[in-house]
């Protein structure tokens, strides 16, 4: 079992900058993937950026070269610094984690953190 809790959001004037942090407890040596996924009113939720055990990251076309998803040594927090917002990021930010059990992958998620980017 893993518990997320974000935080960071809030409400920011386009062109500004916000960091998010999600905090991990629980069974946070057994996580292979922290990742940030987002969902605005009406749209699915979509992958934003995510980091693996060998330090792979990966960014959403829409996000690379704005974002920068980090993590601590010990996997506990996890960051997304967000620069040049637009209003198209305004979402509700979620923080996800994967943890592989028995060949079988398990997904947990934050309750999410909303940003709202005003034009």
């Amino acid at each position: 079992q893993v518990q997320l809790v974000e935080s960071g959001g809030g409400l920011v004037q386009a062109g500004g900058s916000l960091r998010l942090a999600c905090v991990a407890s629980g069974s946070v040596s057994s996580i292979n993937v922290l990742g940030w996924y987002r969902q605005a009113p009406g749209k699915q939720r979509e992958l934003v950026a995510t980091v693996n055990n060998g330090g792979y990251i990966n960014y959403a076309n829409s996000v690379k070269g704005r974002f920068t998803i980090s993590r601590d040594g010990a996997k506990s927090t996890l960051y997304l610094q967000m620069s040049s917002l637009k209003p198209e990021d305004t979402a509700v930010y979620y923080c996800n984690a994967v943890i592989t059990v028995m060949k079988y992958d398990y997904d947990y998620w934050g309750q999410g953190t909303q940003v709202t980017v005003s034009s």
